[in-house]
């Protein structure tokens, strides 16, 4: 699926964008499934261990960001996480033996789908190395207006920043003290059925969706074999072992030298990112609210 020269790109860049990864069948199945998910939403009222709501929420409206732990809700999205496919792209990148951690589906609804601050993924779960990846498939075609991925390239060789405000760890970067050159930043565009990778330390976000066209993502956490959690420690040998999704395991960890700041004390919200984000006192990203929606009739 990838090459050489790909393998050099995401060692320099820290991400890839991978087109033509799941069929078009698959595609279709992913988002019927999402959609019925969305519709059994209106049920609901307040977050649970399924949903995470948009703020404003109704039965007559359903507004869904985040759908948790996909995988162990329905057999389509279960299956995505051993894709050979998904799988042949992160051998190459890392080699056989690699372990899946856990999946989310964030959703932007068209007009509405709320921003993710800047962050790193590794502030939340640094480990004893730092060869875990995120793996998005896109359910949609992912556009410059739809609140597409943004990263900022070569970051994930730089610091680990702070993720705290008032001492408190909420999961996403203070724009206004971080020194980083957000005019780097780049969207990571592709038609449904593409596939991101992107390191564990690269730092990344995503705008508001001010299209007419839903923009949902599907992300799977891997890990090689050899990288151990610092901050949470397996639920159970046998769920441990069951989250190996190729190679053979080990009880010897690989250790490298790493920047790594603890996830500590929680945030005052707990529950999602979005939640955690919630104190954030200083943003990059506006909400829809605030943006001029250019919305285009959904084809």
């Amino acid at each position: 699926m990838i090459s050489d020269k790909d393998v050099e790109t995401y060692n320099r860049r820290g991400y890839l964008v991978v087109p033509n990864v799941l069929s078009d069948e698959e595609v279709a199945e992913l988002r019927q499934v999402t959609e019925e998910y969305v519709e059994k939403s209106r049920t609901v009222s307040a977050h649970t261990d399924v949903y995470d709501l948009e703020p404003g929420h109704t039965k007559d409206a359903p507004k869904v960001r985040r759908i948790k732990t996909p995988h162990a809700w329905h057999p389509a999205y279960g299956k995505m996480v051993k894709h050979p496919k998904i799988l042949s792209v992160l051998q190459k990148l890392w080699g056989p033996n690699i372990r899946f951690d856990v999946s989310k589906l964030n959703l932007k609804s068209a007009g509405f789908g709320s921003p993710i601050e800047w962050h790193q993924d590794w502030a939340f779960y640094p480990h004893t190395n730092d060869d875990l990846a995120a793996v998005g498939i896109m359910i949609d075609d992912f556009t410059s207006d739809n609140g597409a991925m943004m990263v900022i390239p070569g970051t994930h060789k730089g610091p680990t920043y702070d993720h705290h405000t008032n001492g408190y760890f909420v999961g996403g970067i203070d724009p206004s003290k971080s020194n980083i050159d957000f005019s780097k930043a780049v969207q990571c565009l592709g038609k449904a059925g593409s596939i991101t990778i992107h390191h564990v330390r690269l730092l990344h976000g995503s705008a508001a969706n001010i299209s007419g066209k839903p923009r949902r993502f599907l992300l799977h956490q891997y890990r090689t074999a050899d990288a151990w959690p610092l901050v949470i420690k397996p639920e159970s040998w046998e769920k441990w072992d069951d989250m190996l999704v190729c190679g053979e395991g080990t009880v010897a960890p690989r250790m490298k030298e790493l920047p790594i700041r603890l996830p500590f004390p929680p945030a005052p919200n707990q529950g999602s990112i979005y939640e955690n984000q919630r104190d954030l006192e200083t943003r990059f990203f506006k909400s829809a609210d605030e943006l001029e929606k250019k919305l285009e009739p959904a084809q």
